[in-house]
C-alpha cells in the first residue's frame, strides 16, 4: 500500500484545489477510488464529503448532496436553516438546551445558533473549517485522514480538543469513518456525520425510497426539538422503521441502537436495486429529512435541492447528553481518547 503526505500527492490528478476562504486559507478536494468503480471525493472545508458515486448498471450514481464549488458551501451556512451538506459537525452534534452545561461543578455557557440552544456545535462549527490533511494511503482500501485542532473555548466549549477523522474506502463498497479525538482538559463531545442521502442520484428525491431503523424507541423531545429524558416506544407509530416503509417527507428523531454489532439503519432503492447499510458503534442514529432552505439552493450539476432530496442518518450520542444522567456518557476525560465508528455500505441486490 502507498502513503503520503499531502504535500507530496499535492500534483496528483486526484488531489485538486477548491477554493480559498474569506481568511485566506486553500481549500483541497481529493478522490478515493476503490477498484470496484466507487468514488469518494472530500474536501478539506468541514472534512466534507462532497460526492459519493457507487458503479450501478454500468454507470456511477451520485448518491450525496452537495456543491461543485466552495462558495456554495461558505454561502449554505449563512441560511436560516444550514443544511450542512456533507459535513462533519462537532463540537457537539444535535442540540444542547439553553447552550448551558455542567461539568466538574462548573457551568459552560455555549453560543446559542438555534433559538436560545447551541445545535451542532454552535455559530461556527468544525463544518466551517478547513481542516489539515495528515495522511494518504492509495491503492487497495484508499483512505485519508484529516486533523483539525479546536481551541481552548472556541464556542465556550472546555479544553484544546485535538479531532483526526479517518474515511476509507473499501474495496467491499464501504465508506467508513473512524474519529479519535483528544482534550487538554475535561470536556464534551459528539462527532457525527451530516450526509443527505439519495440512492436514485442526488437530482432526485427519496420519497419512493423505503428505510429500516433497528430501533424499538427514539428520544421524546419538545417542542424545540430538545430531548425531555424520556423515550418513546414506537410499537403501532408511523416512525416503526423495524419493517421497512417509504422515507416519510418529515421527520427529525432521534432512534435508540440497541445492538452495536447488527445494522443500525438502512435505505433502499428500487429503481437502482441499490441498498445502503448504515453500522455504527453509537447509541443513536438520528433522521433528518425536511430542511426548510432548501427552496433557494442549487447544488451539484445547478441541480434544484428541495425537502426532500435526500435523508440524513447521523450516527452519534444522544443531542442534550450532558444535561440528562441517564443517557450516555458525552464526556471526554483529559488523557482519554474519544473513538467513533460509522460505515455506510452499498450493495446491489
Amino acid at each position: 500500500m502507498k502513503t503520503s503526505s499531502f504535500t507530496e500527492t499535492q500534483n496528483e490528478s486526484a488531489l485538486q484545489f477548491f477554493g480559498t476562504t474569506p481568511n485566506d486559507i486553500a481549500v483541497h478536494s481529493y478522490l478515493l477510488k476503490n477498484k470496484n468503480g466507487m468514488q469518494a471525493e472530500i474536501i478539506t472545508y468541514g472534512a466534507t464529503v462532497k460526492s459519493l458515486k457507487i458503479p450501478v448498471n454500468e454507470k456511477l450514481v451520485d448518491v450525496v448532496l452537495g456543491f461543485d464549488d466552495l462558495d456554495s458551501y461558505l454561502k449554505s451556512y449563512h441560511l436560516p436553516s444550514a443544511p450542512y451538506f456533507g459535513t462533519t459537525v462537532g463540537r457537539y452534534a444535535g442540540r444542547i438546551h439553553k447552550g448551558s452545561f455542567q461539568l466538574n461543578d462548573k457551568t459552560f455557557q455555549l453560543n446559542q445558533n438555534n433559538n436560545s440552544n447551541t445545535l451542532h456545535g454552535g455559530v461556527i462549527g468544525f463544518g466551517e473549517k478547513v481542516w489539515k490533511v495528515a495522511h494518504i494511503t492509495t491503492d487497495e482500501n484508499p483512505s485519508i485522514a484529516l486533523s483539525l485542532l479546536s481551541e481552548d473555548a472556541e464556542e465556550n466549549f472546555p479544553g484544546t480538543l485535538q479531532v483526526v477523522l479517518t474515511y476509507t474506502l473499501t474495496e467491499k463498497n464501504e465508506l467508513k469513518l473512524e474519529y479519535k479525538a483528544t482534550s487538554t482538559h475535561d470536556t464534551i463531545i459528539n462527532l457525527t456525520h451530516h450526509s443527505y442521502f439519495n440512492l436514485n442520484g442526488h437530482d432526485s428525491d427519496v420519497l419512493d425510497q423505503v428505510m429500516f431503523v433497528n430501533a424499538d424507541e427514539t428520544l421524546e423531545t419538545n417542542e424545540e426539538g430538545i430531548p425531555t429524558g424520556k423515550f418513546t416506544n414506537l410499537t403501532h407509530t408511523k416512525f416503526d422503521f423495524r419493517t421497512f416503509k417509504n422515507c416519510p417527507s418529515v421527520i427529525d428523531n432521534s432512534f435508540v441502537i440497541e445492538s452495536k454489532n447488527a445494522v443500525a439503519a438502512k435505505l433502499f432503492s428500487a429503481k437502482n436495486n441499490l441498498e445502503m447499510n448504515v453500522y455504527t458503534d453509537q447509541p443513536s442514529v438520528h433522521v433528518y429529512v425536511g430542511g426548510n432552505c432548501f427552496n433557494i439552493l442549487k447544488g451539484k450539476e445547478n441541480t434544484h435541492y428541495h425537502s426532500v432530496s435526500g435523508i440524513c442518518f447521523e450516527t452519534q450520542n444522544f443531542p442534550d447528553a450532558p444535561n440528562h444522567k441517564h443517557f450516555p456518557n458525552s464526556i471526554l476525560k483529559k488523557g482519554e481518547e474519544y473513538i467513533q465508528k460509522t460505515t455506510y455500505k452499498f450493495q446491489s441486490l
